[in-house]
């Protein structure tokens, strides 16, 4: 079926390449480096990939006329909360800037920036009862007035991702500065970093600052609710009643002091710098990165989950490192069940380290992480006749053995770096076996799991009986029908960082930054994404070499395309080649032509984290923000931070 819907050429002709003697001394994104007349019969990867990234627009518009208003207002009960809050109702986007950013519809990007301007206006508008911290609205300055950074990163899942679509836009440059304001001591209305202890000073915190005292579960649970009045399939969590809704969090008490979850704040930092190359943000980012991968490296190498308001470890849980909501021993009691379950969520704290890679270069940031890993898996035994690894850690030292490694980010540290040391750690993938050419059938396979995927989420939808006064904001989520895991894996080289994981590849948290190896333009009409008509296939990736298939599967119009290294430039192309004559380029992006039903295999040697990242669009930024940005290039050395 698929076969039909596009015609195709057939034939071999040569690869054409530009006479320029220096290939980039005069470039221009209408001045490409090569231009390709290779006749390609259209692969089934290509027919796919365009299918999937064209069936997604009429499945996201059903969904936003489903559940949003005339306003972007989502349609579903208002409430503050764990379970249910301001963080999971924007998440009903997640995935559309990302979905944009790969050549999706223009309309996906009016549906997902109107989503974000009617989420601020009302959950500013929204406010409590009973929680006294968001009586006065459950956003202050646009942003939520104090939470922990579980939840708070989930809420930027859509945000962080934004600046990929249009970077140019005022209010989300302005909002950039603002929350990362927040965080690095800016905003004295927000005090919530302390820069002499280099901590954050409580796990709530937000636009009204840190809560400076211990949560009860009524700050966690949020107002009362009749939870007769709601859909039984509105209630994700099994509570029964919202005396269970407060039970559920009654041991969520020790939260003052600083929390390795507050290390996701960094993302906010990360999107500020990329604007402008402002110093003052990398250094923020680098100061307190430093200052948990010293307090890692005085605690036998393990991230310590509690820092008191002294800076010292567990100052603030009867000086155990180990405490705090959220920390290596949080195992409560759930109240539907009796059981007590493990929610340690120190591996959502590696976007941290993450940031501060991205930003440096510098692998001490991923080897914090590789000694943590190695110190917990030293302590494995066995248990019922399987080596297990911990992975909690309580009064009595090591308990909550797992079967196998503990082997958290291990797979996106292995992407980050390709070394052969980093892939010994990380656990077999469907997609890194691909890549090593162990698995060749997975693009079709992955493309067509995504299709069904976005059918049975349309098919969800179609059977949903909710109304607005019967749903609570999560009750849609898994009804969203932008798929994006695929995609960017098959077309970039990437690991999805988004809800629920950073990456779709090893689980983690939401908070997302974007990391891939390439990313496309389109300089015909200025957007991000790859043409109308084409499609693209990163087929293997070692340290310094990127093989990527291109094809234009239509059959009337030449097609341009800009590829990038790296989702924020970091990364520089040296080279580009289809294998018969190579190219010398030397910047983050160069520019192919497509003639129609023309398809080819390039390889790209490439010097990865080498440039500072930034959200700039190849053709250069208009007008805004030359000042900061000249003032950024002269504060780095020669223009490179590392």
């Amino acid at each position: 079926m698929i076969a039909t819907r596009r015609s195709f050429l057939f034939g071999t002709t040569a690869l054409c390449l530009t006479a320029a003697a220096s290939p980039l001394a005069a470039k221009t994104l209408a001045d490409p480096v090569l231009e390709i007349a290779t006749l390609m019969p259209a692969p089934e990867w290509a027919l796919l990939e365009r299918e999937l990234i064209e069936s997604q627009t009429e499945a996201c518009e059903a969904f936003f006329e489903r559940y949003f208003d005339e306003r972007g207002y989502l349609t579903a009960i208002e409430r503050w909360g764990g379970n249910d809050g301001p963080d999971d109702a924007i998440e009903n986007v997640n995935n559309w800037p990302q979905l944009y950013s790969l050549g999706g519809s223009e309309r996906i990007r009016q549906m997902y920036e109107k989503a974000y301007e009617g989420h601020v206006r009302q959950y500013t508008e929204a406010k409590t009862t009973e929680v006294p911290f968001a009586r006065n609205g459950m956003y202050f300055k646009e942003f939520p007035v104090m939470m922990d950074w579980q939840h708070n990163a989930e809420g930027l899942t859509v945000f962080n991702v934004m600046g990929l679509g249009n970077p140019y836009n005022k209010k989300y440059r302005d909002r950039v500065r603002r929350f990362a304001g927040f965080y690095t001591g800016e905003d004295p209305a927000a005090p919530n970093y302390d820069p002499k202890h280099k901590i954050i000073r409580a796990m709530f915190n937000g636009s009204r600052g840190p809560l400076m005292r211990k949560a009860t579960g009524l700050d966690w649970a949020g107002d009362p609710i009749d939870v007769t009045g709601i859909a039984p399939e509105a209630l994700l969590h099994g509570e029964r009643s919202y005396e269970e809704f407060v039970a559920h969090f009654k041991d969520y008490n020790d939260t003052v002091g600083d929390n390795p979850l507050n290390l996701i704040s960094t993302t906010l930092a990360f999107n500020a710098y990329a604007l402008a190359h402002e110093k003052k943000y990398r250094d923020w980012i680098l100061e307190y990165t430093d200052a948990w991968a010293e307090r890692a490296k005085a605690n036998n190498d393990i991230i310590p989950t509690n820092v008191g308001l002294d800076g010292k470890l567990g100052g603030e849980t009867e000086g155990k490192w180990y405490g705090g909501v959220y920390g290596w021993s949080f195992s409560p009691v759930v109240p539907m069940t009796g059981v007590r379950e493990d929610r340690n969520r120190i591996p959502y704290s590696f976007l941290g380290f993450l940031s501060a890679f991205l930003i440096t270069g510098d692998d001490k940031y991923l080897d914090v992480w590789r000694r943590m890993t190695d110190r917990i898996n030293s302590n494995a035994k066995m248990v019922d006749g399987k080596m297990s690894s911990p992975t909690m850690y309580g009064d009595n030292g090591w308990y909550s053995f797992k079967p196998g490694r503990w082997q958290v980010a291990s797979q996106d540290i292995y992407m980050l770096t390709m070394k052969a040391s980093d892939r010994a750690r990380a656990p077999d993938h469907p997609y890194l076996l691909y890549l090593e050419g162990k698995n060749p059938g997975y693009p079709g396979q992955a493309m067509r799991g995504a299709m069904n995927k976005i059918r049975e989420k349309a098919e969800a939808l179609r059977a949903d009986t909710t109304t607005p006064d019967t749903r609570l904001v999560d009750t849609m989520m898994d009804q969203n029908p932008a798929i994006v895991s695929e995609l960017i894996q098959l077309m970039e080289g990437g690991a999805h960082i988004g809800r629920p994981g950073w990456s779709r590849i090893s689980p983690g948290v939401g908070g997302a930054l974007h990391i891939t190896r390439l990313r496309y333009f389109d300089p015909d009409t200025r957007r991000p994404g790859v043409p109308k008509d084409v499609a693209a296939l990163v087929e293997s990736m070692t340290a310094d070499t990127t093989t990527v298939s291109l094809v234009n599967i239509g059959s009337t119009h030449s097609r341009t395309v800009t590829i990038q290294g790296g989702a924020y430039g970091e990364h520089q192309i040296l080279s580009i080649s289809d294998g018969a004559t190579t190219r010398t380029v030397g910047d983050r992006t160069c520019t192919v032509r497509l003639a129609p039903g023309a398809g080819t295999k390039l390889t790209l040697k490439m010097k990865r984290y080498a440039n500072q990242p930034t959200l700039d669009f190849p053709w250069g930024a208009p007008a805004v923000d030359e000042q900061l940005r000249d003032k950024g290039k002269r504060e780095s050395a020669n223009g490179n931070p590392y």
